[in-house]
């Protein structure tokens, strides 16, 4: 695992890349990338044009042989700026599942973007909208933004959620046992959250998503899509081919409650265990206690240590440290934080992939939230490889 920062020069304009390596020799190598722009004074049409030449020139350089299979662009003005870029992935003509949500980056340029890369693969895109990605034993299930133009909070939760079942359910899976990962963005987060939260509690009613069960891992958190009337969007990544006992869920209770204790459903973190390499997805995990209290309410520096804590406990009990994480996204309520939460990541994390947003967390004490996946070498041969 190799992690690597470098600068690219693109019409005049500094591009820093940073780029985490998983290599194996049983199977496909993976790379998290993280793409900045430096010029904060451009036009956004600079800006996406800028990040797309980046993003053309890695994949022809440093990450030849690599396939986009999921990105998502975090922009500071989705209503104006989705139509440069669903401009821009036009050209492209491929099928790359991708996200775009108005996150602003606090660095104070208008866009950057993750994206996730597999080495000798080809995605597909399904009719259900779904892009398919085969390798080895398994079947990887993507999707980006996923919208709907009517209803309320709840509604389009339950809507939302009701399609992506059934669209798996047309490829002889399911929401409950093949469903990884889903993210949230929801408008106005202090208002519409709890409707997100009944829809899709409501939904995981009739899947048995209970506590007697499990729920899935996932973030819920502040996120403006291009129409004002699109309250929720919904990214997901599911996989077929899981055995039992691949999947096991991450909970840290000596750190952090049960989620349903304070009426939301989601599981703290899931880990995959593959013959060669464990997957590990980490929730949004913000400074939260055992009991489900906010901790250091008003202090944002301690907040940060505090969810740093929680992380790295929920890491542990997926047998990872930090020197495993291949990327991170940090969530802040407040921009005037920035400069003292950058400061601390950078510190801590000086190679790790990373972006800082404007996205407040579902709970307005919470000042901080981040969410973070990890790569781990293993050889288990109970699995087939990745």
């Amino acid at each position: 695992m190799t992690s690597n920062i470098y600068k690219l020069n693109v019409n005049g304009n500094e591009v820093r890349v940073e780029c985490f390596g998983f290599d194996s020799a049983k199977g496909c190598g993976e790379r998290h990338v993280m793409i900045h722009l430096t010029r904060k004074s451009l036009p956004a049409q600079q800006q996406v044009a800028d990040i797309f030449s980046a993003y053309q020139m890695l994949l022809a350089t440093e990450l030849k042989g690599y396939s986009p299979v999921f990105r998502r662009f975090f922009v500071s003005d989705a209503a104006n700026q989705s139509e440069l870029l669903d401009a821009a992935m036009a050209r492209e003509q491929d099928f790359v599942s991708t996200s775009i949500v108005e996150q602003p980056p606090l660095d104070g340029t208008k866009v950057a973007l993750w994206v996730y890369l597999l080495e000798g693969v080809k995605p597909e895109l399904l009719n259900s909208g779904l892009s398919i990605v085969r390798h080895g034993e398994y079947d990887h299930y993507w999707s980006g933004t996923t919208t709907l133009p009517k209803g309320d909070s709840r509604e389009q939760t339950v809507e939302l959620l009701d399609n992506y079942a059934k669209a798996l359910s047309e490829r002889g899976l399911s929401l409950e046992n093949n469903c990884v990962r889903t993210w949230f963005f929801v408008q106005n987060v202090d208002v519409n959250y709890k409707g997100v939260v009944d829809g899709r509690n409501e939904v995981f009613d009739r899947h048995d998503l209970t506590v007697q069960t499990h729920f899935i891992t996932s973030t819920g958190i502040g996120g403006r899509c291009a129409a004002s009337n699109e309250l929720v969007q919904l990214n997901t990544y599911a996989v077929s081919g899981l055995q039992k006992g691949q999947l096991k869920f991450l909970y840290a209770k000596d750190f952090l409650n049960s989620t349903y204790e304070y009426g939301v459903r989601f599981e703290r973190g899931t880990s995959v265990d593959y013959g060669d390499r464990r997957h590990v997805f980490i929730s949004g995990t913000a400074s939260i206690d055992e009991r489900g209290n906010v901790v250091h309410v008003g202090e944002i520096d301690r907040q940060v240590h505090r969810m740093w804590v929680n992380v790295e406990a929920l890491l542990q009990e997926a047998d990872c440290t930090f020197d495993d994480v291949a990327q991170m996204i940090v969530y802040l309520r407040d921009l005037a934080d920035y400069d003292c939460v950058a400061r601390l990541f950078e510190e801590r994390f000086p190679a790790v992939p990373k972006v800082i947003l404007l996205a407040p967390v579902c709970r307005p004490t919470w000042l901080v939230e981040m969410e973070c996946m990890a790569v781990k070498k293993v050889d288990n041969k109970a699995f087939p490889d990745f």
